[in-house]
Parts: C-alpha cells; structure tokens; sequence
C-alpha cells in the first residue's frame, strides 16, 4: 500500500495487536479497542532481529488466516500520518514478513473504521506455521535481540492483554508456563 493512497484522509487508523499494544512508539490522538475479523493472532513469525537472532531464533506474533483478534486501534491525525507511516515500515517490516493493508475494524464505541494491519505473508521463509505450546516455550525461552529478550516481549503482551479483558488462550498458556520460569530463576 502507498502512504500517498492514504493522503486526503482526515485521521488514520493503525490495529496493534501484539507490541504495537503497550509499545505504539507514535503519537496518536486516541486509542480504543478494536475487533478485527478474518486474521487471528499467532506466535508464528520466527524472529532473527527484534527478539532473536539468526542462531537462536525467537518468536514474534503475526495476524494469520482465519478466526478473529481484539486488539487496540490508534487514532492517527492526517498531518502525522506520513512520519507514523514511515516509522511503522521501518519497525515492522524489517525482513517484509508482513504485509501492510487496510481491513476494517469495529471499534469498542461501535464505529467500523479502516485501519492499517500487519498480516503475516504465510509465504515467507519467516513464517513458522502452528507451533505446538512446547516448541513455542523452547523458541521464546532461547530469544533475544536489538529489542530485548523474546520472554519480555511475550509475557508484557499477554500482561496488557489481560488488563484490557482481552482473552487469549493459547498466549495465556504460555505466558503461565514463562512467569513460572522467571519466578524460579528470582
């Protein structure tokens, strides 16, 4: 998608649904939750840049095929919009593993906008697929890279998850099993 397709529109939107939750990194004039159709959450990108590196790979989450993801959703004005576009390029598509489009979303004051999305491109050699939870523990366990250890990254996303009453299973699952760790290694 070309930021220039997006110019005459008065504000943006961008759906965050895994660090872009508790870590947007752009100004934003309102942020609400949002419900995205057609596109779950999954911890199925392996990471060799922000959580990992290419020996000891981490996991980050993408939007896969299929299913539903609540999620927040940012309010971007117009006059911003070319320098958040820009920064959201280079911190999500650093290996272009995901591919940036417009899906609406309704957002929690019941309002349908279109919104800028992260969909995981399933054809990348980054794409990791359905990971059992054991294989995901090991992957996540092992992670670290230029943004900090792949255990933080899953355990503050399922931590904000949890305190916007924003069920995730699976993370959920996960996310036990880690705490557990690190309150063995205190």
């Amino acid at each position: 998608m070309a930021m220039t397709d997006l110019a005459n529109t008065a504000t943006h939107w961008v759906f965050g649904y895994g660090s872009l939750i508790w870590n947007p990194g752009f100004p934003h004039v309102s942020a609400q939750q949002g419900l995205l159709r057609g596109a779950h959450r999954s911890l199925s990108i392996v990471s060799h840049h922000h959580r990992g590196t290419v020996e000891r790979p981490g996991l980050v989450f993408g939007l896969t095929r299929g299913g539903s993801c609540r999620g927040m959703v940012f309010e971007v004005a117009a006059a911003e919009w070319p320098a958040v576009y820009a920064y959201l390029q280079e911190r999500e598509q650093v290996t272009s593993v995901y591919r940036d489009v417009m899906r609406p979303v309704r957002l929690a004051d019941g309002r349908t906008v279109s919104a800028l999305a992260f969909l995981v491109d399933e054809r990348h050699e980054q794409f990791a697929g359905h990971l059992e939870l054991d294989q995901q523990l090991a992957m996540v366990r092992a992670g670290v890279g230029l943004s900090g250890r792949n255990v933080d990254y899953v355990l503050n996303t399922a931590r904000h998850l949890h305190e916007l009453g924003i069920r995730d299973r699976q993370l959920m699952a996960l996310a036990a099993l880690l705490a557990d760790d690190d309150a063995a290694a205190a």
